[in-house]
Protein backbone atom coordinates (compact mmCIF):
# COMPACT_ATOMS: atom_id res chain seq x y z
CA UNK A 1 0.00 0.00 0.00
CA UNK A 2 1.46 3.16 -0.67
CA UNK A 3 1.93 6.08 1.73
CA UNK A 4 -0.60 8.66 2.00
CA UNK A 5 0.74 12.23 2.28
CA UNK A 6 -1.41 15.39 3.10
CA UNK A 7 -0.29 18.60 1.62
CA UNK A 8 -1.33 22.03 1.84
CA UNK A 9 -0.74 25.66 0.01
CA UNK A 10 -0.13 28.68 1.27
CA UNK A 11 -0.21 31.47 -1.41
CA UNK A 12 1.16 34.98 0.42
CA UNK A 13 0.55 38.40 -1.09
CA UNK A 14 -1.90 41.33 -0.01
CA UNK A 15 -2.83 41.68 -3.75
CA UNK A 16 -4.49 38.49 -3.22
CA UNK A 17 -6.44 39.13 -1.06
CA UNK A 18 -7.51 42.65 -2.08
CA UNK A 19 -8.55 41.02 -5.41
CA UNK A 20 -5.95 42.40 -7.75
CA UNK A 21 -5.23 39.12 -9.13
CA UNK A 22 -6.34 35.66 -9.25
CA UNK A 23 -4.46 33.26 -7.45
CA UNK A 24 -4.24 30.90 -11.13
CA UNK A 25 -0.73 29.28 -8.86
CA UNK A 26 -2.35 27.39 -6.04
CA UNK A 27 -4.48 26.03 -8.82
CA UNK A 28 -1.20 24.41 -10.70
CA UNK A 29 0.27 23.64 -7.55
CA UNK A 30 -2.62 21.51 -6.34
CA UNK A 31 -2.88 19.82 -10.11
CA UNK A 32 0.86 18.75 -10.02
CA UNK A 33 0.58 17.36 -6.59
CA UNK A 34 -2.68 15.64 -7.64
CA UNK A 35 -0.35 13.81 -10.08
CA UNK A 36 1.73 12.42 -7.78
CA UNK A 37 -0.81 10.97 -5.51
CA UNK A 38 -0.55 13.92 -2.42
CA UNK A 39 -3.50 14.95 -1.12
CA UNK A 40 -4.47 18.55 -1.01
CA UNK A 41 -7.07 19.09 1.89
CA UNK A 42 -6.77 22.69 2.40
CA UNK A 43 -5.41 25.90 0.53
CA UNK A 44 -5.17 29.03 2.08
CA UNK A 45 -4.52 32.91 0.79
CA UNK A 46 -2.29 35.32 3.23
CA UNK A 47 -1.21 38.66 3.10
CA UNK A 48 2.28 40.51 3.29
CA UNK A 49 2.22 40.14 7.24
CA UNK A 50 5.01 38.35 8.76
CA UNK A 51 3.10 37.37 11.90
CA UNK A 52 -0.14 35.83 9.79
CA UNK A 53 2.55 33.74 7.33
CA UNK A 54 3.92 32.22 10.35
CA UNK A 55 0.20 31.20 12.10
CA UNK A 56 -0.89 30.03 8.48
CA UNK A 57 2.46 27.81 8.35
CA UNK A 58 2.08 26.44 11.62
CA UNK A 59 -1.62 25.64 11.40
CA UNK A 60 -0.61 23.76 7.88
CA UNK A 61 1.52 21.56 9.80
CA UNK A 62 -0.09 20.53 12.17
CA UNK A 63 -2.35 18.88 9.67
CA UNK A 64 -0.18 17.95 6.76
CA UNK A 65 3.68 16.34 6.21
CA UNK A 66 4.09 18.76 3.42
CA UNK A 67 3.61 22.55 3.05
CA UNK A 68 4.33 24.64 -0.04
CA UNK A 69 4.42 28.07 0.43
CA UNK A 70 4.18 30.46 -3.01
CA UNK A 71 5.45 34.43 -3.32
CA UNK A 72 6.75 36.86 -1.14
CA UNK A 73 10.56 35.85 -2.38
CA UNK A 74 11.51 38.85 -3.95
CA UNK A 75 13.57 41.64 -2.44
CA UNK A 76 11.30 44.14 -1.12
CA UNK A 77 10.30 44.81 2.51
CA UNK A 78 6.56 43.62 1.74
CA UNK A 79 8.41 40.04 1.02
CA UNK A 80 7.81 38.51 3.94
CA UNK A 81 7.84 34.68 3.68
CA UNK A 82 11.16 34.12 4.82
CA UNK A 83 10.51 35.50 8.15
CA UNK A 84 7.48 33.81 8.24
CA UNK A 85 9.08 30.46 7.68
CA UNK A 86 11.50 31.22 9.97
CA UNK A 87 9.29 32.63 12.48
CA UNK A 88 6.81 29.30 12.48
CA UNK A 89 10.12 26.78 12.83
CA UNK A 90 11.53 29.06 15.97
CA UNK A 91 14.53 29.76 13.77
CA UNK A 92 16.64 33.15 13.08
CA UNK A 93 17.09 34.41 9.43
CA UNK A 94 20.94 33.40 7.88
CA UNK A 95 22.85 35.27 5.32
CA UNK A 96 24.38 33.23 2.19
CA UNK A 97 27.32 34.71 0.40
CA UNK A 98 26.70 31.94 -2.61
CA UNK A 99 23.41 33.33 -3.04
CA UNK A 100 24.07 36.61 -3.47
CA UNK A 101 26.67 35.86 -5.90
CA UNK A 102 24.46 33.73 -7.63
CA UNK A 103 21.90 36.98 -7.36
CA UNK A 104 24.78 39.25 -8.86
CA UNK A 105 25.47 36.72 -11.50
CA UNK A 106 21.66 36.68 -12.99
CA UNK A 107 21.66 40.38 -13.09
CA UNK A 108 24.73 40.64 -14.77
CA UNK A 109 23.70 38.51 -17.33
CA UNK A 110 20.56 40.44 -18.10
CA UNK A 111 22.64 43.53 -17.96
CA UNK A 112 20.56 45.38 -15.11
CA UNK A 113 22.55 46.47 -12.15
CA UNK A 114 21.71 44.81 -9.01
CA UNK A 115 20.27 46.72 -6.19
CA UNK A 116 21.41 46.61 -2.21
CA UNK A 117 17.69 45.65 -1.63
CA UNK A 118 18.29 42.30 -3.31
CA UNK A 119 20.90 41.10 -0.59
CA UNK A 120 17.60 40.11 1.36
CA UNK A 121 16.93 37.50 -1.22
CA UNK A 122 20.01 35.92 0.20
CA UNK A 123 18.75 35.19 3.58
CA UNK A 124 17.17 31.90 4.50
CA UNK A 125 15.74 30.25 7.44
CA UNK A 126 18.44 28.34 9.78
CA UNK A 127 19.15 24.61 8.50
CA UNK A 128 16.66 25.90 5.34
CA UNK A 129 18.29 24.40 1.88
CA UNK A 130 18.63 27.06 -1.24
CA UNK A 131 16.56 25.72 -4.63
CA UNK A 132 18.39 27.41 -7.42
CA UNK A 133 15.90 29.63 -9.19
CA UNK A 134 17.91 29.42 -13.34
CA UNK A 135 14.40 31.38 -14.86
CA UNK A 136 14.60 34.32 -12.27
CA UNK A 137 16.34 36.05 -9.23
CA UNK A 138 15.16 34.61 -5.86
CA UNK A 139 15.78 31.21 -4.88
CA UNK A 140 13.73 28.92 -3.10
CA UNK A 141 14.19 26.88 -0.29
CA UNK A 142 13.23 23.81 1.86
CA UNK A 143 12.93 23.56 5.43
CA UNK A 144 12.53 20.27 7.39
CA UNK A 145 11.05 21.17 10.49
CA UNK A 146 9.86 18.16 13.16
CA UNK A 147 9.17 15.69 10.46
CA UNK A 148 7.34 18.28 8.25
CA UNK A 149 8.93 19.81 4.94
CA UNK A 150 8.22 23.42 3.59
CA UNK A 151 8.59 24.44 0.39
CA UNK A 152 8.50 27.86 -0.76
CA UNK A 153 8.86 28.99 -4.25
CA UNK A 154 8.50 31.92 -5.70
CA UNK A 155 5.10 33.57 -7.03
CA UNK A 156 6.25 34.66 -10.69
CA UNK A 157 4.57 31.92 -12.28
CA UNK A 158 7.47 30.31 -14.61
CA UNK A 159 9.85 30.29 -11.83
CA UNK A 160 6.89 28.81 -9.67
CA UNK A 161 6.45 26.11 -12.21
CA UNK A 162 9.89 25.42 -12.74
CA UNK A 163 10.79 25.21 -9.16
CA UNK A 164 8.11 22.73 -8.81
CA UNK A 165 8.58 20.63 -11.47
CA UNK A 166 12.42 20.27 -11.05
CA UNK A 167 12.93 20.43 -7.51
CA UNK A 168 9.94 20.03 -5.26
CA UNK A 169 7.91 17.21 -7.13
CA UNK A 170 10.90 15.04 -7.58
CA UNK A 171 12.13 15.44 -3.81
CA UNK A 172 8.61 14.44 -3.04
CA UNK A 173 8.28 11.14 -5.48
CA UNK A 174 11.91 9.66 -3.79
CA UNK A 175 10.99 10.34 -0.27
CA UNK A 176 7.76 9.15 -0.33
CA UNK A 177 7.82 6.53 -2.75
CA UNK A 178 4.42 7.91 -4.09
CA UNK A 179 1.81 6.87 -6.11
CA UNK A 180 -0.21 8.69 -9.05
CA UNK A 181 -3.84 10.01 -9.21
CA UNK A 182 -5.53 9.60 -12.03
CA UNK A 183 -8.86 11.97 -12.45
CA UNK A 184 -11.84 12.08 -15.02
CA UNK A 185 -14.74 14.09 -15.48
CA UNK A 186 -18.11 12.95 -17.19
CA UNK A 187 -20.73 15.00 -18.23
CA UNK A 188 -24.19 14.24 -17.82
CA UNK A 189 -27.41 15.82 -19.18
CA UNK A 190 -30.82 14.81 -19.36
CA UNK A 191 -30.63 13.76 -15.03
CA UNK A 192 -30.73 15.93 -12.49
CA UNK A 193 -28.33 15.83 -9.74
CA UNK A 194 -30.52 13.64 -7.21
CA UNK A 195 -31.44 11.04 -9.45
CA UNK A 196 -27.79 10.66 -10.78
CA UNK A 197 -26.68 10.44 -7.35
CA UNK A 198 -29.30 7.32 -6.86
CA UNK A 199 -28.17 5.83 -10.11
CA UNK A 200 -24.48 5.43 -9.17
CA UNK A 201 -25.56 4.27 -5.40
CA UNK A 202 -23.64 4.81 -2.07
CA UNK A 203 -21.00 2.41 -2.39
CA UNK A 204 -19.07 4.13 -5.32
CA UNK A 205 -20.02 7.76 -3.60
CA UNK A 206 -18.76 6.70 0.29
CA UNK A 207 -15.77 4.89 -1.96
CA UNK A 208 -12.43 6.15 -0.48
CA UNK A 209 -10.48 4.51 -3.60
CA UNK A 210 -11.55 5.18 -6.60
CA UNK A 211 -13.64 8.48 -4.75
CA UNK A 212 -16.72 10.18 -6.85
CA UNK A 213 -18.30 13.00 -6.78
CA UNK A 214 -20.98 15.26 -8.21
CA UNK A 215 -21.64 18.96 -9.59
CA UNK A 216 -24.49 20.46 -10.99
CA UNK A 217 -24.40 23.24 -13.47
CA UNK A 218 -26.96 25.01 -16.07
CA UNK A 219 -27.99 21.76 -17.81
CA UNK A 220 -25.95 18.85 -17.09
CA UNK A 221 -24.41 17.67 -14.18
CA UNK A 222 -20.80 16.63 -13.80
CA UNK A 223 -19.23 12.80 -12.53
CA UNK A 224 -15.73 13.32 -10.99
CA UNK A 225 -13.92 10.29 -10.60
CA UNK A 226 -10.29 10.42 -8.72
CA UNK A 227 -8.50 7.21 -8.24
CA UNK A 228 -4.91 6.32 -7.02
Amino acid sequence: MSVQVNAEIIAIGTEILLGEITDTNSVYIARALRGIGVNVYFMTSVGDNEARIAQSIEAAMGRAQVVITCGGLGPTVDDMTRQGVARACGRELVFHQDLLDAIATRFAGFGVRMSENNRRQAYLPGGAEAIANPVGTAPGFIVEHEGKLIFSVPGVPREMKYLMENAVLPLLRVRYGLSIIKARVLKTAGIGESMLDEAIGTALLEAENPTVGLAAHSGQVDVRITAK
